[in-house]
């Protein structure tokens, strides 16, 4: 009994994290989506290479072996990699690497390399991992065909990805709210035409549209001008669901006591909508912004996989796996195919967060 009454007597802000903490897919989705964030945030100074240099002798160089065993068997505190060359096996003349074992090269961490403009402000050339000299490189993750590396190239694609996904996420949840709180809040013929051009917009097919919008987009553009328009057209149809969600929750609000004790007092439309109306639709709001993110990011990969989608110099998680459209290619370098890997993390992470914000929006509910 004193339990309830102390639960009873939390804020509401303090019961929503109880619930959410309380779930421990939520937690792992919280740290997998913050584990990406940070990525994309700092990619230059995860990369130990500039990701835009290319090396047409390091082609497809295999994900880098570290090691803390040398050849006879001798543990090492360090870790390490050995030097290897690209040779021609004089019996089946493929190619394949040959290991230097005679001289372990030991990684380095918070290392001086490559200098970079951290945000684009503070000028600097620390990394968190590389080796001494150029004598050996280490790729974690191997390079692509043009020699870069992808463990490098994959951070700075998370940067574009997220960022391209919040930001269409952010204005699909700005335009389906604002339209759904309108038509819900004044109905009659205003919502009845709102209405209509709702389902018109849902009626479209959703990824036959995105490919269209994005094949016409000239090429010739600046690559920041085809990542603003991709923003605006994912968004084209998202919107309309998101609105009759909010139309609906509106509709059984603007009856309640204190909406009507609102008008009482005199209080407009504008201070309603926006004092009254908006924050109680707002934990709704958040958990589908959650739960779109996820979605654009497969639709962007898929239009970048295609080359609808992204272009070069900015680059995405879809857009590096374009050469994984060769068969031939793909066999002999399955490490290209990478990017998916942070594509599932990130659509997983995002879901896990976005079912604990759902449950944790009504606290109040046993489940």
């Amino acid at each position: 009994m004193l339990l309830e009454e102390e639960e009873s007597s939390d804020s509401y802000s303090q019961l929503v994290w109880q619930r959410f903490s309380r779930s421990k897919a939520a937690i792992a989705g919280a740290l997998m989506v913050i584990m990406l964030v940070v990525l994309a945030m700092f990619p230059e100074f995860f990369s130990p290479y500039d990701f835009y240099n290319t090396t047409l002798s390091d082609t497809y160089i295999p994900p880098a072996e570290i090691r803390f065993f040398d050849v006879d068997g001798n543990f090492l505190f360090r870790p390490f990699v050995y030097k290897s060359e690209l040779v021609i096996d004089p019996v089946t003349y493929q190619a394949k690497q040959a290991l230097d074992t005679e001289h372990p090269h030991f990684i380095r961490f918070f290392v001086r390399s490559w200098e970079y403009k951290l945000f684009g402000l503070i000028e600097t050339d620390l990394h968190i991992i590389g080796l001494d000299g150029d004598e050996v490189r280490v790729h974690l993750l191997g390079t692509d065909r043009f020699g870069r590396d992808l463990w490098g190239r994959i951070c700075l694609a998370g940067r574009v990805s997220l960022s391209l996904s919040i930001l269409a996420a952010v204005i699909a949840i700005v335009i389906g709210s604002s339209v759904g709180v309108i038509s819900g809040y004044y109905g009659g013929k205003i919502d009845n035409a709102i209405q209509r051009f709702v389902e018109v917009v849902m009626s479209f097919p959703e990824l036959p549209l995105w490919m269209a919008l994005a094949a016409v987009i000239p090429k010739t553009w600046p690559s920041g001008q085809i990542f603003l328009v991709m923003a605006f057209i994912f968004p084209f149809l998202r919107w309309a669901v998101l609105a009759r969600e909010v139309r609906g929750k509106v509709l059984s609000l603007r009856e309640t006591d204190f909406i009507l004790a609102a008008k009482e007092q005199g209080a407009g439309d504008f201070r309603i909508i926006f004092k009254h109306l908006y924050p109680n639709v707002l934990s709704h709001v958040i958990v589908i912004l959650t739960l779109m993110i996820p979605d654009i990011i497969l639709a962007e990969a898929f239009l970048s996989f295609l080359g609808i989608g992204i272009q070069e110099p900015l680059t995405s998680w879809g857009f590096l796996m374009k050469s994984a459209q060769s068969l031939e290619t793909l066999g002999q370098n399955t490490w290209i195919l990478t990017p998916v890997i942070f594509i599932v993390v990130a659509v997983l992470g995002l879901n896990f967060l976005g079912d604990g914000l759902r449950d944790a929006a009504d606290p109040y509910s046993n489940l």
